[in-house]
């Protein structure tokens, strides 16, 4: 009885992290392959335009007119518009 509460609690875990571990992941290759043009959507909720890529994990956004701030890459949340890569 011991075991089978045990094993059944241990499939739980599992099955709670391995989603996370999934979306972590996904977060991770979404943010590493902005590039300028980009529209993004900051964790605080900032829209802007992305119009540089440094290479210390920060990007420069413009979130209006002539408006830029730099951005820690991390805390992009989402992107909205893709820009097509240069040929």
């Amino acid at each position: 009885e011991m075991l089978r509460s045990l094993v059944g609690s241990e499939m739980c875990i599992r099955d709670r992290i391995r989603p996370q571990q999934k979306k972590v992941k996904q977060h991770q290759a979404m943010v590493a392959a902005v590039r300028k043009g980009d529209q993004i959507v900051t964790a605080g909720g900032l829209i802007g335009k992305i119009t540089k890529v440094n290479a210390d994990n920060e990007v420069e956004v413009e979130i209006s007119s002539g408006v830029k701030v730099k951005v820690v890459q991390h805390t992009i949340s989402q992107v909205l518009n893709k820009t097509e890569p240069a040929k």
